[in-house]
């Protein structure tokens, strides 16, 4: 995405990709876009196949103490939604812009560095195919992902990192089933944490709390939909629909912030500088909020020479970023259950949901958190 908005502005940029463009297309993660993202797909001309197939939802359901309850996110927010298109097809249509622009695009590079941070050009260090590379650039902006080299490659005294390890994770899958629920059911059970997702018209995605280092291969087919029934299952019947499962494994949780988001001529973005739960399905388009205001920052200083924009950068990235990360964690605490949870844990959830569903104004909240509010808003 960051590629593709720098070559809107007519500036040019290398992206450098240490796994197979195959790996990075099969590699099945988020699906939820906020309303944001949508429109900055469609404004950019990459959104014809996400207007084609994704699937808009106003709203969402949360169940708990038996019964499914709505929230109209679309009435709540004056008209903002999610769309659920899965975050590798939004790489497939990514990589095809990128195509299209002829401008570089490397794959399975191996031994990447980044060098002179601090210095007006500093270098990023790759080797392809036995072949050494050093290419020196105004800018390099870290997209490449928490376990990536950029974040790292600061100086332990120039970044702050705060972090929470949740004690649980979650046991996801695809199965061939066609979706039972029109929009997604998140459930609080006695059992623990379920949520019921989709993918298309005929594939579902399911996701089990289980302990953060659960070995997925040992849950059978059986197991699964056992266990789905008893956390999704409500008492007007609903319950999701089965079929073969193709595809499952284990997510542990966290919330990470990398403070700030920049050293010298380093940017980070998406998840370099921040990871968040799922719960608030807010990554993605955290990341997409990210290089939406670095390339505005970029552009700002090409036209005129201003690093205004580039000096806040971090700033109002953060700013956003803590408040997704205050979502997703309190969207986490309300729905899992812990070990060391007691009875009066498991009531003090239920009463929190209840009130959720009595009050226009936590109800609004709690649309707005989802759905997202602008990237221009901060």
């Amino acid at each position: 995405m960051l590629g593709h908005l720098l070559h809107r502005r007519g500036i040019d940029s290398i992206i450098v990709e240490n796994r197979s463009q195959q790996h990075v297309i099969d590699r099945v993660r988020a699906g939820v876009l906020e309303q944001g993202t949508v429109d900055l797909m469609n404004e950019i001309g990459v959104g014809d196949r996400l207007t084609r197939e994704g699937l808009r939802h106003d709203g969402l359901y949360i169940a708990f103490g038996g019964d499914r309850h709505h929230l109209d996110m679309n009435a709540l927010t004056g008209g903002r939604a999610i769309t659920i298109y899965g975050q590798n097809e939004v790489v497939k249509d990514l990589m095809a812009a990128r195509a299209n622009t002829g401008r570089p695009l490397v794959f399975e590079a191996e031994d990447v560095h980044v060098d002179d941070l601090d210095s007006p050009q500093p270098i990023v260090r790759y080797t392809l195919h036995r072949e050494r590379y050093d290419v020196r650039c105004d800018f390099i902006a870290g997209c490449d992902g928490f376990h990536g080299v950029c974040r790292p490659s600061i100086p332990p005294d120039r970044i702050q990192l705060f972090e929470r390890v949740y004690p649980f994770g979650w046991l996801g899958i695809l199965a061939e089933a066609a979706p039972s629920s029109d929009e997604l059911v998140y459930s609080l059970h006695p059992r623990g944490f379920a949520l019921f997702s989709m993918r298309s018209p005929s594939v579902t995605r399911l996701y089990l709390q289980c302990a953060p280092d659960e070995d997925a291969d040992a849950w059978s087919d059986e197991q699964i939909w056992s266990e789905l029934r008893a956390r999704l299952h409500t008492n007007d019947g609903w319950q999701p629909n089965e079929g073969p499962i193709f595809q499952k494994g284990v997510t542990g949780m966290r919330s990470f912030v990398a403070e700030p988001m920049r050293y010298g001529r380093l940017f980070l973005a998406g998840d370099a500088a921040h990871i968040v739960p799922p719960t608030g399905a807010k990554g993605l388009n955290l990341a997409m909020a990210d290089v939406y205001r670095l390339a505005a920052a970029l552009a700002e200083f090409y036209e005129s020479g201003s690093e205004h924009l580039l000096d806040r950068y971090s700033e109002r990235a953060l700013k956003r970023t803590w408040r997704a990360q205050r979502f997703s964690w309190w969207m986490t605490s309300i729905l899992h259950r812990t070990e060391s949870d007691t009875p009066f844990d498991y009531r003090r959830q239920m009463a929190e949901l209840e009130y959720l569903f009595s009050s226009q104004a936590a109800m609004t909240s709690l649309a707005e958190s989802y759905a997202g509010t602008p990237f221009e808003y901060e």
